[in-house]
Order: structure tokens, then C-alpha cells, then sequence
């Protein structure tokens, strides 16, 4: 079936199945469909709504193009959300990543430059010194060797430059801002994201038992924010061994001090990465706090500790300790060696 017809069915208001979405989306990535014809169908699924199933069988679609990067089987974790919250908030997952590979997590983190704030994950991670260049051999060798490495998504994801082309002319959300977080090249048995919709983290928990996830943690931050807030409830669905089950938390419930969104907003490229030095350095604050927040969230998602405060307390002692610093040099290091052997 072309293309045009799921076209008509989801200017219908009728949902796909994952058989039919998974034929729509093959007509995606292999060149088959026209600009025209990708453009009214993801903005028809767009006006439709999407569902769990959907998003699901694109996800899957969308991996199986992704460059593969080789690394063992292992209980690897991704922390990457899907962005898009408007918060303006510094980048608090990338900072994550590193505190959680300090406390002993297997992190691969996803990620891509600036789409809807001012300095997205690789941007920073420029600012930071660690380069977008790695190829997924790189990639592969940097986590085994360190225990992270970060994924840049338009090198794993060469096909989406054409429907990037797309979406920028489409110029509103569409179903690939929800897919992002679930097109990790690497098997990930854990996973802790977050959306900026939470009448959906049901339906997205959902969409991770789907694609194999053992356990992994869906949140929307109070406010709407893609990342656990101080500043009130926040919504959570943990995935665990097929259950979804549902729970809300504040900062306050896990030993942590309310904070206004203003105390974590975040700046250009520059900006945040010396903000994401200055937390792994140690200086206290709501920033400090927001990062070990979401930190300790990532820990019980990954299995590494049994309760979230427990969590809290392992990513405290990452930073504390300087592990989580010293997880950022050694990425620099790396980053700075491989720079030398193009240039030579």
C-alpha cells in the first residue's frame, strides 16, 4: 500500500496499525514517498494524534537504519529525553550522564544539537571540548573504555537528514519528536526518559515494553519540563519486567529543596558548560540539586539502587567524590586524541 493511502486514513482521524505504520514509515527512510507525501502524512498523524503503536512501529523502523554500533551486551542505560519543553533550562541530562557513569552506570547517551533551546546536548558537549566528529567505531570504543559515550544523532541516523529537511519546513511538532529517545543504535535493557507531555507517559512507558526495554522510568517534570523538577509533582511511570506502574514525586520526598524553574534556566553553549563544570566540581545549589535529582532517578531506573532516594544519595557521592569529573575529563581526553589522529 502507497503511502497516499495512510495518508487518507489518518486525515481520517483513524489510527494506523503497527503492520500498516511500519510499511508507512519503510516508505520514509527508502526515498520511495515524495516530500509532498511525507509531509501531509506526518502532519495528518501530527492533527490526528499519535499512538503508542504508532510511535512504536516507527521507532523500530528508524533503528533498523541507524548505523549499528558494536559494543557487547551489557546493561547499558540512555537518559536522553525528548526535549522540546520550552523551559530554557541548562542542559541537565548531559550533566546527568556523567554523574551516572561516575556511580558505575553504562551510559550511551542519544543526542543531537540545538533544535528548541539555545544550546542543545552536542552543542555543550562542544562547548565542553568533546567533539561531534567520533564515528560509531569511536563511539563503541569510548564506551567500553569508559563506561559512556555520547551518540550524535545525525551520524547513527544518516537518513534522517532528507525528513530533517522536512520536519524544519513543517515547522511544528510531528511523531520523529517523539521517537528520538527510542533510536539508540545500542541494545538498551534500561532507559530513563523524559516528555513535556504528560498526558502521554503512560502511553510512552507503554512504547518501551513494546521495543524490549526490561525496565526503564518515563517522567514529565512539574511545569511540563522533560526532566524531574524541584519546583513541584512530578509524573512518573516505571517500567518493570512488563508492569507499568504509575507514581508522582517532589524534590522534597527524596531529602532535596524546592526551586524555583528560574534557579536552573540555562544559557548559550558556553554558558552551560561552565555551569556543568561548576555542579561536578561540587558548588551546591538548586542546579547541584536538580542534577542528582534526575541522576538518582537514572540509578533506580538502571537498577543500580533500590529506591530513588537511595539514588539521590549514589549521585551525590559520584560528584562528591569526583568520579563523575573525572568521567568528563577522561571524554575530553578521548575526544582530544582522537581530534589529533584526523589532523595528522
Amino acid at each position: 500500500m502507497s503511502v497516499k493511502k495512510y495518508i487518507e486514513i489518518v486525515n481520517e482521524g483513524r489510527n494506523l496499525l503497527y503492520g500498516e505504520m511500519i510499511e508507512a514509515a519503510q516508505q520514509l527512510f527508502s526515498g520511495e514517498a515524495t516530500d509532498e507525501d511525507m509531509t501531509r502524512f506526518l502532519v495528518g498523524l501530527a492533527n490526528k494524534g499519535e499512538t503508542a503503536s504508532e510511535v512504536a512501529a516507527l521507532a523500530t523502523v528508524m533503528t533498523s537504519h541507524a548505523l549499528p554500533v558494536d559494543v557487547p551486551q551489557a546493561r547499558y542505560l540512555d537518559n536522553c529525553g525528548t526535549g522540546g519543553d520550552g523551559s530554557n533550562s541548562f542542559n541537565i541530562s548531559t550533566t546527568a550522564a556523567f554523574v551516572l557513569a561516575g556511580a558505575g552506570v553504562k551510559v550511551a547517551k542519544h543526542g543531537n544539537r540545538k533544535i528548541s533551546s539555545a544550546a542543545g546536548s552536542h552543542d555543550v558537549l562542544d562547548a565542553l571540548g568533546i567533539h561531534a566528529r567520533f564515528n560509531t567505531t569511536e563511539m563503541a570504543d569510548l564506551l567500553e573504555a569508559e563506561g559512556i559515550t555520547f551518540l550524535f544523532a545525525p551520524v547513527v541516523h544518516p537518513k534522517m537528514k532528507r525528513i530533517g529537511e522536512i520536519r524544519r519546513r513543517i515547522g511544528k511538532p510531528t511523531i520523529f519528536n517523539l521517537v528520538g529517545p527510542l533510536t539508540n543504535p545500542v541494545s538498551l535493557p534500561t532507559q530513563f526518559t523524559g516528555i513535556n507531555r504528560p498526558d502521554f507517559i503512560m502511553d510512552y512507558a507503554s512504547v518501551l515494553r513494546m521495543l524490549g526495554r526490561e525496565r526503564a522510568i518515563v517522567m514529565s517534570g512539574a511545569g511540563g519540563m522533560d526532566e524531574a523538577s524541584l519546583a513541584g509533582q512530578n509524573s512518573f511511570v516505571l517500567l518493570d519486567k512488563g508492569d507499568l506502574i504509575p507514581f508522582s514525586l517532589t524534590a522534597e520526598e527524596v531529602g532535596l529543596k524546592y526551586a524555583h524553574p528560574s534557579a536552573i534556566r540555562g544559557g548559550t553553549a558556553d554558558e552551560n558548560a561552565a555551569m556543568i563544570r561548576s555542579i561536578l566540581n561540587g558548588e551546591r545549589g538548586p542546579r547541584f540539586d536538580t542534577v542528582v535529582l534526575n541522576a538518582g532517578l537514572g540509578l533506580f531506573a538502571n537498577g543500580l539502587t533500590d529506591t530513588i532516594r537511595e539514588g539521590v544519595d549514589v549521585a551525590t557521592d559520584s560528584i562528591v567524590s569526583g568520579h563523575a569529573r573525572r568521567k568528563l575529563e577522561a571524554v575530553v581526553a578521548y575526544s582530544e586524541q582522537i581530534g589529533r589522529e584526523v589532523s595528522v
